[in-house]
């Protein structure tokens, strides 16, 4: 299995995904898109992980290769190639599978359930998946659910948190991948969007409970060898 893997930010990373692949003995290929590294043609990859970040899908000024990226993730669509895509990653799979990214009313930041939607049931994951875990969010904008996809997940604030399409295609609104170093890192670096707000968390209230991460990268793994 050889595994491209997109990266928007330096402090945004595979976080416990890392581990898995490595265990698998899969073969990655990382491209740092914040150093401008070409993205290879997805012809040559089984799969596809598109991580998170703080910019928008239609930066196209200030982030250029948000044109490559999107011709990548469409590649990888209709090549049939498995695809994850976690916060901005699910932004720009929905937007490419033809659906409408903007504005939350509310930015949801921190550590909050969200509940598994009737329509999963159709679904083959929907066994692997818990009924209303509390996930880790970091997140302003959201998504339309695209054509033809399933809605997985939904919250109190934000309706549309995941989609799987096609069987092999899932899109992640929340991070089930990071770990305590990794919110650590990303509190640090984006620390300008915890303005005061009816779910947004304190960098402390973030960080409590090593038990979450466990739990949460428990999942991200079930989903892992469900996917990949």
């Amino acid at each position: 299995m050889k595994i491209q893997f997109l990266q928007h930010v330096p402090f945004e990373d595979l976080g416990s995904m890392a581990s898995w692949i490595k265990t698998k003995g899969y073969e990655l290929h990382t491209v740092r898109l914040f150093k401008d590294e070409p993205i290879a043609k997805m012809e040559n990859y089984d799969g596809l992980i598109v991580m998170g970040g703080p910019m928008g899908i239609y930066d196209y000024a200030d982030y250029p290769w948000l044109v490559d990226e999107k011709k990548a993730i469409e590649s990888a669509i209709t090549g049939g190639k498995k695809t994850l895509g976690i916060c901005l990653g699910a932004q720009l799979i929905a937007d490419v599978l033809g659906s409408k990214v903007y504005k939350n009313k509310y930015k949801e930041i921190g550590w909050f359930p969200v509940e598994k939607t009737p329509e999963a049931q159709q679904c083959r994951i929907d066994s692997l998946l818990p009924q209303k875990p509390e996930v880790f969010h970091w997140h302003g904008d959201t998504f339309d659910t695209p054509k033809n996809a399933v809605r997985l997940y939904k919250s109190d604030v934000c309706e549309n948190q995941a989609f799987i399409y096609d069987k092999n295609i899932l899109a992640l609104q929340f991070h089930l991948e990071m770990m305590y170093q990794n919110v650590k890192e990303i509190i640090k670096n984006a620390f300008n969007d915890l303005t005061p707000g009816p779910y947004v968390q304190s960098a402390v209230e973030m960080l409590d409970g090593q038990e979450r991460f466990k739990r949460t990268n428990k999942m991200m793994n079930t989903i892992l060898e469900y996917l990949f």
